[in-house]
């Protein structure tokens, strides 16, 4: 039996600016293991530049206490719309999902930045978990970069 895909989205307010959020997780998503260390552990570039499509990163970080690894390929990178994509290509979410692309974009809305975490998905089998501990992940993950900006 084929696996449909599905989707999950949260959305979060960024008082710190989404060009700041924007510009750290393409252009510079190490300082994110310096700025959410108890969500992030590590972040190394494999191949390619820092948001470059088509370079590759390999992350180290822990859900609900868990140490994690996940390679993933950037894609969708959009300095405009501030959107960017990872699909990833190896690790720990794929032992649970077929297949898992992130995006980040940031809209702004009334003068406040949003944070819009999409997780594009297909469960290896009925019974695999949809990742809400995941998206919740990426909720505390950006309220956390916030705290730290306004440190």
């Amino acid at each position: 039996m084929a696996s449909l895909p599905n989707k999950v989205i949260a959305q979060v307010a960024f008082k710190a600016g989404g060009d700041i959020f924007h510009q750290l997780v393409a252009n510079n998503p190490k300082h994110l293991a310096n700025a959410t260390p108890v969500t992030i552990q590590d972040c190394e570039l494999l191949q390619g530049h820092y948001g470059v499509n088509g370079s590759v990163i390999q992350w180290k970080y822990a859900v609900d206490g868990k140490p994690q690894i996940a390679k993933q390929v950037l894609q969708d990178i959009d300095k405009e719309k501030k959107q960017i994509s990872w699909r990833t290509v190896e690790g720990d979410l794929l032992e649970v999902y077929k297949k898992m692309v992130i995006t980040a974009h940031v809209e702004t809305k009334g003068g406040v930045d949003f944070i819009t975490w999409t997780l594009d998905y297909e469960l290896i089998n009925a019974d695999s978990p949809h990742p809400l501990r995941f998206l919740n992940f990426f909720i505390e993950l950006t309220k956390e970069l916030e705290s730290h900006i306004f440190g």
